[in-house]
């Protein structure tokens, strides 16, 4: 690697665009469901309390009962109706069962078409993240090309540094496929 704090910035920059973006798809696919029960299927759901809407993870306990049962323990009982409002409302296809304690989400077995549907929904999210992998590779690279324009890499080191920037992106590119594919068996798996 060339010593110049520029180029530093710029691979800097990169890795941690690219991490950001497997991270976020790994995000997002812990709150794809997969017929268990996951907690952070819930991850994303507000909840209106107190006159604003609020993370349901920061009014209470969300935990596994068994494989196929979420219980919600509300620290403020008088939100039972809202959280359970909020999770009819969610579009996860899940029936709160609300006993005045707690909420209990019994997850129903996937169907084979739901699991095809979740499948589409998570190769998309995959491509988004290799797009977005492609859209950091060309930042980098005309960071690159702005600098041999400029007079601070020559030819050789130019080529070098694209050739680095590659490998970075067919990494992340790979750590992408690797969670899309991981994704896929999870929910094909009955």
């Amino acid at each position: 690697m060339i010593e110049n704090e520029k180029v530093e910035e710029l691979f800097l920059a990169l890795e941690d665009k690219l991490e950001k973006t497997v991270s976020v798809l790994a995000d997002e696919y812990a709150t794809i469901r997969a017929g268990r029960a996951n907690p952070h299927v819930l991850d994303k759901l507000q909840v209106e309390a107190y006159g604003g809407m609020s993370p349901l993870n920061q009014l209470g306990n969300v935990s596994a009962a068994d494989a196929r049962c979420l219980v919600v323990s509300p620290w403020d009982k008088s939100l039972l109706k809202s959280i359970e409002k909020a999770i009819q409302q969610s579009n996860l296809g899940l029936n709160p069962t609300n006993d005045g304690n707690v909420i209990r989400l019994v997850f129903p077995e996937l169907t084979e078409e739901r699991r095809k549907e979740l499948v589409k929904q998570v190769k998309k999210m995959g491509e988004d993240s290799k797009v977005a992998a492609r859209n950091v590779r060309k930042e980098a690279m005309d960071g690159l090309k702005k600098m041999k324009a400029n007079k601070e890499l020559s030819e050789d080191e130019h080529a070098g540094l694209e050739t680095d920037v590659e490998k970075k992106i067919s990494s992340a590119i790979e750590e992408i496929e690797r969670c899309v594919a991981q994704k896929e068996k999870e929910l094909m798996t009955v």
